[in-house]
Protein backbone atom coordinates (compact mmCIF):
# COMPACT_ATOMS: atom_id res chain seq x y z
CA UNK A 1 0.00 0.00 0.00
CA UNK A 2 1.21 3.26 -0.88
CA UNK A 3 1.52 6.52 1.75
CA UNK A 4 0.75 9.34 0.40
CA UNK A 5 2.21 12.78 1.12
CA UNK A 6 -1.00 15.20 2.35
CA UNK A 7 1.19 18.00 3.26
CA UNK A 8 2.14 19.54 0.56
CA UNK A 9 5.79 19.08 1.41
CA UNK A 10 8.36 17.37 -0.75
CA UNK A 11 10.24 14.92 1.12
CA UNK A 12 13.96 15.29 2.52
CA UNK A 13 16.85 14.32 0.03
CA UNK A 14 18.30 11.40 0.95
CA UNK A 15 21.92 12.00 1.92
CA UNK A 16 23.25 9.40 0.07
CA UNK A 17 22.15 8.16 -3.15
CA UNK A 18 21.08 4.71 -4.44
CA UNK A 19 24.69 2.81 -5.66
CA UNK A 20 23.18 0.75 -8.24
CA UNK A 21 26.34 0.65 -10.79
CA UNK A 22 29.24 -2.09 -10.35
CA UNK A 23 31.68 0.56 -10.44
CA UNK A 24 30.47 3.08 -7.98
CA UNK A 25 29.93 -0.14 -5.07
CA UNK A 26 33.26 -0.91 -6.25
CA UNK A 27 34.65 2.23 -5.45
CA UNK A 28 32.12 2.57 -2.65
CA UNK A 29 33.48 -0.46 -0.72
CA UNK A 30 37.38 0.62 -1.17
CA UNK A 31 36.46 4.17 0.31
CA UNK A 32 35.04 3.07 3.16
CA UNK A 33 37.80 0.20 3.25
CA UNK A 34 40.32 2.75 3.21
CA UNK A 35 38.51 4.93 5.93
CA UNK A 36 38.56 1.70 8.23
CA UNK A 37 41.94 0.68 7.70
CA UNK A 38 43.49 4.20 8.24
CA UNK A 39 41.29 4.37 11.92
CA UNK A 40 42.92 0.37 12.60
CA UNK A 41 46.76 1.73 11.80
CA UNK A 42 45.77 4.56 13.84
CA UNK A 43 44.64 2.17 17.08
CA UNK A 44 47.14 0.11 16.71
CA UNK A 45 50.00 2.69 16.68
CA UNK A 46 48.39 4.06 19.89
CA UNK A 47 48.12 0.64 21.47
CA UNK A 48 51.78 -0.37 20.73
CA UNK A 49 52.69 3.33 22.17
CA UNK A 50 50.93 3.01 25.15
CA UNK A 51 52.09 -0.57 26.29
CA UNK A 52 55.40 0.41 25.73
CA UNK A 53 55.29 3.49 27.56
CA UNK A 54 53.38 2.24 30.47
CA UNK A 55 56.05 -0.47 31.03
CA UNK A 56 58.88 2.44 30.93
CA UNK A 57 56.65 5.02 32.46
CA UNK A 58 56.13 2.24 35.27
CA UNK A 59 59.75 1.48 36.46
CA UNK A 60 60.87 5.43 36.32
CA UNK A 61 62.25 7.10 39.66
CA UNK A 62 60.83 10.45 39.00
CA UNK A 63 58.01 12.51 37.90
CA UNK A 64 57.35 11.82 33.90
CA UNK A 65 55.84 14.95 33.41
CA UNK A 66 58.05 17.39 35.58
CA UNK A 67 61.61 15.74 35.51
CA UNK A 68 64.02 18.17 33.39
CA UNK A 69 66.98 15.66 32.82
CA UNK A 70 66.65 12.69 30.66
CA UNK A 71 68.54 9.74 32.32
CA UNK A 72 67.14 6.17 31.56
CA UNK A 73 70.62 4.87 31.44
CA UNK A 74 70.81 5.05 35.14
CA UNK A 75 69.89 2.66 37.78
CA UNK A 76 67.56 3.71 39.25
CA UNK A 77 66.53 5.15 35.80
CA UNK A 78 64.98 8.77 36.13
CA UNK A 79 63.73 11.01 33.02
CA UNK A 80 61.25 13.19 32.16
CA UNK A 81 59.96 15.69 29.38
CA UNK A 82 59.31 18.45 30.72
CA UNK A 83 62.23 19.92 28.90
CA UNK A 84 60.98 18.51 25.81
CA UNK A 85 57.69 19.45 25.77
CA UNK A 86 58.61 22.97 26.38
CA UNK A 87 61.20 23.06 23.57
CA UNK A 88 58.95 21.50 21.42
CA UNK A 89 55.99 23.87 21.87
CA UNK A 90 58.20 27.32 22.08
CA UNK A 91 59.90 25.90 18.77
CA UNK A 92 56.59 25.37 16.67
CA UNK A 93 55.01 28.30 17.94
CA UNK A 94 58.09 30.41 16.66
CA UNK A 95 57.65 28.90 13.52
CA UNK A 96 53.98 29.28 13.24
CA UNK A 97 54.26 33.21 13.88
CA UNK A 98 56.68 33.65 11.47
CA UNK A 99 55.19 31.31 8.81
CA UNK A 100 51.78 31.81 8.88
CA UNK A 101 52.22 35.60 7.98
CA UNK A 102 54.91 34.91 5.22
CA UNK A 103 52.73 32.05 3.44
CA UNK A 104 49.54 33.56 3.42
CA UNK A 105 51.31 36.70 1.51
CA UNK A 106 53.39 34.84 -0.75
CA UNK A 107 49.63 32.94 -1.71
CA UNK A 108 48.30 35.90 -2.06
CA UNK A 109 50.73 37.31 -4.48
CA UNK A 110 50.99 34.96 -6.69
CA UNK A 111 46.91 34.16 -6.69
CA UNK A 112 45.97 38.04 -6.78
CA UNK A 113 48.84 40.06 -7.47
CA UNK A 114 51.64 38.73 -9.56
CA UNK A 115 51.87 38.71 -13.24
CA UNK A 116 51.27 35.74 -14.51
CA UNK A 117 54.48 35.12 -16.48
CA UNK A 118 56.31 35.65 -12.59
CA UNK A 119 53.17 34.00 -11.11
CA UNK A 120 54.10 30.55 -12.48
CA UNK A 121 57.90 30.66 -11.94
CA UNK A 122 56.94 31.09 -8.15
CA UNK A 123 54.99 28.83 -7.54
CA UNK A 124 56.89 26.35 -9.35
CA UNK A 125 59.73 27.47 -7.11
CA UNK A 126 57.62 27.32 -4.04
CA UNK A 127 56.79 23.66 -4.98
CA UNK A 128 60.29 22.76 -5.08
CA UNK A 129 60.90 24.16 -1.51
CA UNK A 130 58.47 21.60 -0.06
CA UNK A 131 60.54 18.39 -1.88
CA UNK A 132 63.80 19.86 -0.50
CA UNK A 133 64.24 16.30 2.39
CA UNK A 134 64.72 17.91 5.52
CA UNK A 135 68.10 16.51 6.51
CA UNK A 136 69.65 19.25 3.72
CA UNK A 137 67.91 21.95 5.57
CA UNK A 138 69.72 20.37 8.59
CA UNK A 139 72.66 20.76 6.70
CA UNK A 140 72.14 24.69 5.31
CA UNK A 141 70.76 25.01 8.46
CA UNK A 142 73.77 24.24 11.02
CA UNK A 143 76.62 25.24 7.98
CA UNK A 144 75.14 28.43 7.12
CA UNK A 145 72.06 29.62 9.52
CA UNK A 146 73.51 29.68 12.70
CA UNK A 147 76.60 31.99 12.05
CA UNK A 148 74.69 34.31 9.90
CA UNK A 149 72.39 34.81 12.84
CA UNK A 150 74.98 35.40 14.97
CA UNK A 151 74.41 39.27 14.38
CA UNK A 152 70.59 39.15 14.62
CA UNK A 153 71.06 37.25 18.50
CA UNK A 154 73.92 39.91 19.46
CA UNK A 155 70.94 42.68 18.17
CA UNK A 156 68.40 41.57 19.95
CA UNK A 157 70.71 41.06 22.95
CA UNK A 158 71.44 44.67 22.40
CA UNK A 159 68.22 46.41 22.23
CA UNK A 160 65.39 43.76 23.80
CA UNK A 161 67.61 41.61 26.36
CA UNK A 162 65.70 43.97 29.03
CA UNK A 163 62.59 41.34 28.19
CA UNK A 164 63.93 38.46 29.46
CA UNK A 165 63.10 36.42 26.06
CA UNK A 166 66.00 37.39 23.89
CA UNK A 167 68.64 38.24 26.61
CA UNK A 168 71.83 36.34 25.67
CA UNK A 169 73.99 34.84 28.27
CA UNK A 170 76.82 34.24 26.18
CA UNK A 171 77.07 36.66 23.59
CA UNK A 172 80.09 34.81 22.04
CA UNK A 173 78.36 31.24 21.84
CA UNK A 174 76.65 30.08 18.23
CA UNK A 175 73.19 30.77 17.57
CA UNK A 176 72.32 27.03 18.51
CA UNK A 177 69.10 27.84 20.53
CA UNK A 178 65.25 27.22 20.19
CA UNK A 179 64.84 30.88 18.31
CA UNK A 180 67.17 29.69 15.77
CA UNK A 181 65.59 26.09 15.33
CA UNK A 182 62.21 28.21 15.36
CA UNK A 183 63.12 30.38 12.06
CA UNK A 184 64.45 27.27 10.69
CA UNK A 185 61.18 25.17 10.86
CA UNK A 186 59.64 28.44 9.75
CA UNK A 187 61.25 28.21 6.11
CA UNK A 188 60.80 24.26 6.06
CA UNK A 189 57.20 24.84 6.16
CA UNK A 190 56.46 28.19 4.46
CA UNK A 191 56.17 25.75 1.21
CA UNK A 192 53.46 23.81 2.62
CA UNK A 193 51.18 26.24 4.31
CA UNK A 194 51.70 28.79 0.88
CA UNK A 195 50.51 25.29 -1.70
CA UNK A 196 47.65 24.64 0.55
CA UNK A 197 47.00 28.71 1.16
CA UNK A 198 47.47 29.21 -2.78
CA UNK A 199 44.64 26.17 -3.93
CA UNK A 200 42.14 27.61 -1.05
CA UNK A 201 42.82 31.06 -2.59
CA UNK A 202 41.98 29.73 -6.56
CA UNK A 203 38.42 28.73 -5.42
CA UNK A 204 37.17 32.09 -4.34
CA UNK A 205 33.99 32.85 -6.30
CA UNK A 206 35.04 34.90 -9.27
CA UNK A 207 32.07 36.49 -8.86
CA UNK A 208 32.33 37.60 -5.19
CA UNK A 209 35.63 39.40 -6.43
CA UNK A 210 34.35 41.49 -9.46
CA UNK A 211 30.98 42.43 -7.54
CA UNK A 212 33.18 44.12 -4.74
CA UNK A 213 35.38 45.77 -7.36
CA UNK A 214 31.99 46.55 -9.23
CA UNK A 215 30.98 48.27 -5.62
CA UNK A 216 34.65 50.34 -6.07
CA UNK A 217 36.60 48.32 -3.30
CA UNK A 218 40.49 48.48 -4.15
CA UNK A 219 42.09 45.35 -4.66
CA UNK A 220 42.88 44.97 -1.00
CA UNK A 221 39.65 45.58 -0.05
CA UNK A 222 38.59 42.71 -2.32
CA UNK A 223 41.14 40.64 -0.51
CA UNK A 224 40.22 41.56 2.90
CA UNK A 225 36.33 41.40 2.31
CA UNK A 226 35.80 38.15 -0.15
CA UNK A 227 39.11 36.31 -0.26
CA UNK A 228 39.66 35.94 3.11
CA UNK A 229 36.84 35.57 5.02
CA UNK A 230 35.91 32.63 1.92
CA UNK A 231 39.30 30.91 2.64
CA UNK A 232 39.67 31.25 6.69
CA UNK A 233 39.19 27.61 7.42
CA UNK A 234 41.58 26.53 4.64
CA UNK A 235 44.26 28.85 6.02
CA UNK A 236 43.66 27.42 9.45
CA UNK A 237 44.00 23.75 8.05
CA UNK A 238 47.20 24.44 5.91
CA UNK A 239 48.61 26.09 9.11
CA UNK A 240 47.51 22.99 10.75
CA UNK A 241 49.45 20.45 8.65
CA UNK A 242 52.67 23.08 8.70
CA UNK A 243 52.62 23.02 12.73
CA UNK A 244 52.28 19.10 12.72
CA UNK A 245 55.13 19.03 10.48
CA UNK A 246 56.92 21.37 12.96
CA UNK A 247 56.08 19.68 15.67
CA UNK A 248 57.38 16.23 14.55
CA UNK A 249 60.59 17.56 12.67
CA UNK A 250 63.81 15.74 13.43
CA UNK A 251 67.22 15.75 12.00
CA UNK A 252 67.06 19.14 11.20
CA UNK A 253 66.63 19.91 14.87
CA UNK A 254 69.28 17.79 15.62
CA UNK A 255 71.54 19.12 13.28
CA UNK A 256 71.02 22.69 14.17
CA UNK A 257 70.04 22.72 18.86
CA UNK A 258 72.81 22.45 20.90
CA UNK A 259 70.59 20.47 23.79
CA UNK A 260 70.79 20.89 27.40
CA UNK A 261 68.42 19.96 29.85
CA UNK A 262 67.70 23.46 31.13
CA UNK A 263 64.48 25.17 30.84
CA UNK A 264 64.65 28.76 30.49
CA UNK A 265 62.62 31.39 28.77
CA UNK A 266 65.87 32.85 27.51
CA UNK A 267 65.03 31.65 23.68
CA UNK A 268 69.16 32.55 22.49
CA UNK A 269 70.42 30.89 24.64
CA UNK A 270 71.70 26.82 24.00
CA UNK A 271 69.12 25.06 26.44
CA UNK A 272 65.58 22.91 25.85
CA UNK A 273 65.12 20.20 23.29
CA UNK A 274 62.38 18.73 21.55
CA UNK A 275 60.25 15.56 21.53
CA UNK A 276 61.98 14.32 17.85
CA UNK A 277 65.40 15.71 18.28
CA UNK A 278 66.23 13.75 21.61
CA UNK A 279 64.50 10.39 20.28
CA UNK A 280 66.64 10.93 17.50
CA UNK A 281 70.16 11.70 19.26
CA UNK A 282 69.83 8.89 21.45
CA UNK A 283 67.58 5.69 20.02
CA UNK A 284 70.83 4.45 18.72
CA UNK A 285 72.65 4.09 21.76
CA UNK A 286 69.83 3.29 23.89
CA UNK A 287 69.14 -0.30 25.55
CA UNK A 288 65.70 -2.05 25.33
CA UNK A 289 64.46 0.20 28.32
CA UNK A 290 65.75 3.41 27.03
CA UNK A 291 64.27 2.98 23.89
CA UNK A 292 60.61 2.01 26.00
CA UNK A 293 61.24 5.51 27.59
CA UNK A 294 61.86 7.31 24.35
CA UNK A 295 58.91 5.60 22.72
CA UNK A 296 57.05 6.99 26.00
CA UNK A 297 58.17 10.55 24.92
CA UNK A 298 56.79 9.49 21.55
CA UNK A 299 53.77 8.97 22.65
CA UNK A 300 52.85 12.42 24.38
CA UNK A 301 54.17 13.60 21.32
CA UNK A 302 51.50 11.91 19.45
CA UNK A 303 48.91 12.77 21.58
CA UNK A 304 49.67 16.68 21.19
CA UNK A 305 49.63 16.60 17.53
CA UNK A 306 45.84 14.53 17.94
CA UNK A 307 45.09 17.48 19.97
CA UNK A 308 46.05 19.76 18.32
CA UNK A 309 44.74 18.65 15.13
CA UNK A 310 41.35 18.07 17.13
CA UNK A 311 41.42 21.94 18.29
CA UNK A 312 41.83 22.88 14.44
CA UNK A 313 38.76 20.97 13.21
CA UNK A 314 36.71 22.59 16.17
CA UNK A 315 38.35 25.93 15.28
CA UNK A 316 37.04 24.81 11.71
CA UNK A 317 33.72 23.77 12.30
CA UNK A 318 32.85 26.76 14.35
CA UNK A 319 34.20 29.15 11.72
CA UNK A 320 32.46 27.43 8.90
CA UNK A 321 29.75 29.91 8.52
CA UNK A 322 31.99 32.63 7.23
CA UNK A 323 33.01 30.62 4.67
CA UNK A 324 31.60 29.79 1.13
CA UNK A 325 33.55 26.37 1.44
CA UNK A 326 32.11 23.36 3.12
CA UNK A 327 34.72 22.61 6.35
Amino acid sequence: MDIVNTSGEHPPPSRQPAVTRPGDRVFLGLSRGSGILLLVIMAAIAVFLTVRAIHAISLDHSNFFTTFEWNASLTPPSFGIAVLAYGTVVSSLIAMIIAVPVSVGIALFITHYAPRRLASPLAYLVDLLAAVPSIVYGLWGGLYLVPHLQGLNLWLNEYLSWTGIFHKSDPSSAARSLFTVGILLAIMIVPIITNVSREVFRQVPRAHEEAALALGATRWEVVRMSVLPFARSGIISASMLGLGRALGETMAVATVLSASPVLSLRLLDPVGGTFAQNIAAKFAEADNFGRDALIASGLVLFVITLLVNGAARLIIARRKEYSGANA
